[in-house]
């Protein structure tokens, strides 16, 4: 056979492999990494000193997609659960094509319905996979400039005065501080904190404050204390008091536990200023990436939250950064064993996006 016969007969060959076939075998690992945490975290719901993610390694054609989630005890998810959730799902993502990522994460949501931290990982190591194989990095391929990302806060988890006072200078690095309240200790949590620091101050009091009077006179003192803006002060499901609160509210209101996915946003005006995306909440970057544009088109302000993770999360959230108008991209900053190094934080606190394709990650 000469060499024309031999580059027919590959053509021929070719041209029998249909469009989309896998032509390396895909093969998905789905772990539970525990993250150890630097501090004890207490919020109004939870106080831990480590946490348990689902990792996700997506394989083919040579090229590794990694992904994250980290279960929301608010939204009774846990890592096991959403281990079986991906294990039940684990044929249909096996065998389908990653290209049409769209289409498989959609029937992934139909096929896994509140596993949400799960799915995340998912869409990430997806998305992971994609920039690496078209070999440029995800904010690139949501056409992004990394140079338009912001300032993030550094998160204060609830604690006694002393080591509120000690977690506020350990912190001196970040230009912006997000605290959290909800307690009977609020006073004293920001009195504490102002006695280190007047740096601007964010506050998150995650559903703490039941009574719409008792939130509004905390958020009109909060206002003297060089706060920002509050974070879903009410319970979720207490809009019209978030209204009401809204109305006479002198700071700015952001929601986070209100919304979860797209179509909750459209409820929200009104009731509050912005919202807090985060992909462990909404199901990944492109369920965060329609958010974000959907309050946006509405007006709202928005922030790319995140739970406490490692840099795989966080790195993900924040090639998305540039979108948004406030950053609370720190969890990777709470713990003491990352596995991996991503995003970065320069000595103004900007958030300084990786260069490699897809998340940029290196091994920790």
């Amino acid at each position: 056979m000469n060499r024309r016969d031999l580059l027919r007969a590959a053509a021929v060959a070719s041209a029998a492999v249909p469009a989309g076939a896998i032509t390396n075998a895909t093969r998905l690992t789905v772990d539970v990494v525990r993250l150890n945490l630097r501090h004890t975290w207490t919020t109004v719901m939870s106080s831990s000193t480590y946490r348990d993610v689902i990792s996700v390694a997506y394989m083919r054609d040579g090229l590794t997609g990694r992904g994250e989630g980290a279960p929301i005890v608010r939204y009774k998810e846990d890592a096991e659960s959403g281990i079986l959730a991906l294990d039940r799902q684990r044929p249909l993502i096996i065998t389908a094509d990653p290209w049409e990522f769209e289409k498989l994460m959609a029937q992934l949501f139909r096929g896994a319905p509140n596993a949400y931290a799960a799915l995340s990982a998912m869409d990430i190591a997806l998305m992971d996979w994609i920039g690496q194989k078209l070999n440029v990095p995800l904010y690139r391929y949501f056409g992004l400039d990394p140079l338009a990302t912001p300032v993030t806060t550094f998160s204060i988890g609830i604690d006694d005065p002393a080591k509120t006072r000690a977690k506020v200078r350990e912190a001196a690095f970040f230009p912006v501080l997000k605290i959290k309240v909800g307690l009977d200790s609020d006073e004293a949590t920001i009195a504490a904190v102002r006695g280190v620091t007047n740096k601007p101050l964010r506050v998150d009091a995650n559903e703490g404050w039941t009574d719409r009077e008792v939130a509004l006179r905390k958020i009109q003192w909060l206002a003297t204390q060089g706060v920002e803006f509050v974070e879903q002060p009410m319970p979720a499901d207490r809009l019209d008091d978030m209204r009401w609160i809204h109305e006479r509210s002198p700071l700015p209101l952001i929601a986070d536990e209100s919304v979860r996915r797209p179509s909750d946003i459209p409820k929200l005006l009104g009731a509050f200023d912005g919202v807090n995306v985060k992909l462990d909440k909404c199901g990944g970057i492109m369920e965060a990436y329609r958010e974000i544009q959907i309050a946006r088109a509405l007006g709202l302000k928005t922030m790319l939250g995140c739970m406490i993770s490692s840099s795989c999360t966080v790195t993900a959230a924040a090639h998305l950064s540039p979108l948004v108008d406030y950053a609370d991209l720190d969890g990777n900053l709470l713990i003491a064993n990352d596995p991996w190094r991503g995003v970065t934080v320069d000595p103004n606190g900007k958030l300084i996006l990786p260069e490699g394709p897809g998340l940029g990650l290196l091994r920790g």
